[in-house]
């Protein structure tokens, strides 16, 4: 049997949220028998691995350093096979500008937006946003669970909310508010199980609506027509293809009453606590939360096979 190590917190703004996810995942795998060990990271992975040595990484990390291909790159290194998508599909998932330059060169839609870098004065946050419009959301550029994300309906508004979004990123992303049903789609090893459509009790699906009980309403399958469900799905599938992502999976979209669909952004290790919604969707799909984490195990790889000479040097050092 090989000793699993489900890697867990993390020093991003998501820690908590990853403390649940992997607790859960643990408790999950180990009533099926396997034989688990959390891991929880600090800044010092190398050390934690090495005082716990593990065959297969589940990765239970959200945010910054753990979903962006930081982890999964020492992981490449050391020859230990993980859940989830590559160093260069974790990076480009978690960098919003760079992954909708991808979606734009594959065809796949997502809003209208434009990019801020560093420090901008009043004068040029309104020159370049010119005729841009209102309403729109403001996002760090790599940051997840919607920290420090926004909506605008005016230049004072909009400053405003870049500063927010710069406290976690120098780099923020202005989106095209797009009004329509919040769907969140899931994929796991490559099969679209269905969608989720959310309607969170606030303005925006940001970080109290996902994480707090009784904030957001949920309705399985989304309430779409049969023909635009599949269309979304479709859609979702495309998205995720196009960052050649794999494993676990979540895609978020708006879904117009204009017969339109967008893409918002992917998520490449999705939660997995109780108000998460991959558990959800695999639920509506008749898999338990077990079955679901063992599924995800299933998927652990490394990219490279030739990193299995990189595990042995790592063992002897």
């Amino acid at each position: 049997m090989k000793r699993i190590g489900v890697l867990l917190g993390g020093w991003s703004a998501e820690r908590d949220v990853s403390i649940k996810t992997g607790e859960a995942v643990v408790e999950a795998l180990r009533a099926r028998g396997h034989d688990v060990q959390p891991v929880y990271v600090d800044r010092d992975l190398d050390r934690a691995l090495r005082a716990t040595p593990i065959d297969v990484a589940f990765l239970a990390l959200h945010g910054r350093y753990g979903e962006d291909g930081c982890v999964q790159g020492m992981l490449e290194c050391m020859g230990i096979p993980y859940t989830g998508s590559s160093v260069l599909a974790s990076a480009l998932a978690m960098d919003k500008l760079k992954a909708k330059e991808l979606f734009r060169l594959h065809n796949v839609p997502t809003p209208p937006y434009y990019a801020l870098h560093g420090d901008v004065t009043a004068g040029e946050l309104e020159s370049q946003h010119g005729s841009f419009g209102f309403p729109v959301v403001v996002k760090p550029r790599r940051e997840g669970s919607s920290i420090g994300v926004s909506k605008a309906n005016s230049f004072a508004e909009l400053a405003a909310a870049v500063e927010l979004a710069q406290r976690s990123d120098r780099s923020v992303i202005v989106e095209r508010y797009i009004k329509g049903r919040e769907v969140q789609v899931g994929i796991l090893n490559g099969r679209v199980l269905g969608a989720v459509e959310v309607v969170p009790k606030r303005a925006l699906f940001d970080y109290q609506s996902k994480y707090t009980a009784g904030m957001t309403e949920y309705f399985y399958p989304a309430r779409l027509a049969p023909t635009r469900y599949q269309g979304a799905l479709r859609l979702a599938e495309r998205a995720a293809q196009s960052l050649d992502c794999r494993g676990a999976v979540r895609v978020d979209m708006i879904v117009t009453e204009g017969e339109n669909e967008y893409v918002l952004e992917i998520d490449t290790t999705p939660g997995m606590t109780a108000t998460s919604l991959l558990p959800k969707i695999a639920a509506g799909c008749g898999m338990d939360f077990g079955s679901l984490c063992e599924a995800i195990l299933s998927s652990a790889q490394t990219t490279y096979p030739v990193a299995r000479a990189g595990r042995e040097m790592v063992a002897r050092a």
